[in-house]
């Protein structure tokens, strides 16, 4: 029996487990290992979709699937497959056709299960290239096939995000899907009811984990829905101010490994 033996954390990276030049540190290595050598399950909640994470995996050195399309599926690094995953309905393309008609700088990426398509282009989009290494595989929107798991909208100016925001929240559709704000410059159309806290809920459930076993840590607006499904919810402190108002205990920031300081006081937190 170990120390941590049905607990399960989930953080997100950018701005949580990663520092600023996108590393993992030595505390939180160590803290890591140390959570999963006494029985803990750790994993991580992101944004990116597998066929972009394998570098991210590798740094986070996760033991159980990890949550990825900001909590539209789950997948099992180790076997490499999904374990479970939600795809996006086809009538979101006339939120896209909405938004493309009518903010004609917005880029628009839309992210298949197994790649990437760029629809358009912008200097968001370029930039977003860059840092995933993903591959510039251009499709219109209306032509990709393959199942969906999330839009994304390269958005350059905060009162452009708001404008994109806006009108999407006033389509017709809006109800029938959910939208969120994934980093500064990126605004996403999900499948109704999916967030991070929907894949932890599910890993909790295909590992056999009680939700009052559960923390996650974050520092964005797509981190709250993780917030509030854990048990605990823990944001870093330089999260976003939606993300400290949404967690139940603030901690120290992404740059002073902050994972191995909610590891050390995973006892307070969970009453163990």
């Amino acid at each position: 029996m170990g120390k941590f033996d049905g607990v399960l954390v989930c953080t997100d990276l950018d701005g949580t487990l990663f520092r600023s030049d996108k590393t993992v540190s030595r505390e939180n290595r160590e803290a890591i290992e140390y959570f999963k050598h006494e029985g803990g399950a750790f994993t991580f909640m992101t944004g990116r979709l597998p066929f972009y994470a394998e570098s991210a995996y590798r740094a986070a050195a996760p033991n159980v699937p990890y949550g990825c399309a900001n909590g539209g599926a789950l997948y099992d690094g180790e076997a490499g497959r999904y374990v479970w995953r939600c795809e996006l309905d086809r009538r979101a393309l006339a939120l896209v056709a909405c938004v493309a008609e009518a903010f004609p700088e917005v880029g628009i990426q839309m992210s298949a299960f197994e790649r990437a398509y760029f629809s358009r282009e912008n200097e968001v989009m370029y930039h977003f290239r860059r840092v995933t290494g993903l591959e510039n595989l251009v499709c219109p929107y209306r032509e990709v096939e393959e199942p969906l798991s999330k839009v994304l909208f390269g958005i350059k100016t905060e009162e452009e995000l708001l404008a994109v925001e806006r009108t999407l929240r006033s389509h017709p559709l809006a109800e029938e899907f959910d939208f969120i704000r994934s980093e500064t410059h990126l605004f996403e159309i999900l499948p109704k009811g999916v967030h991070k806290g929907l894949a932890l809920q599910k890993l909790a459930e295909h590992l056999g984990i009680d939700p009052k076993m559960t923390v996650a840590i974050g520092d964005y607006d797509n981190d709250i829905g993780m917030f509030r499904t854990a048990h605990v919810g823990v944001a870093v402190a330089n999260a976003c101010p939606a993300a400290r108002a949404a967690a139940d205990y603030v901690t120290v920031s992404n740059e002073e490994s902050a994972i191995a300081r909610v590891i050390a006081e995973l006892p307070r937190l969970l009453g163990l």
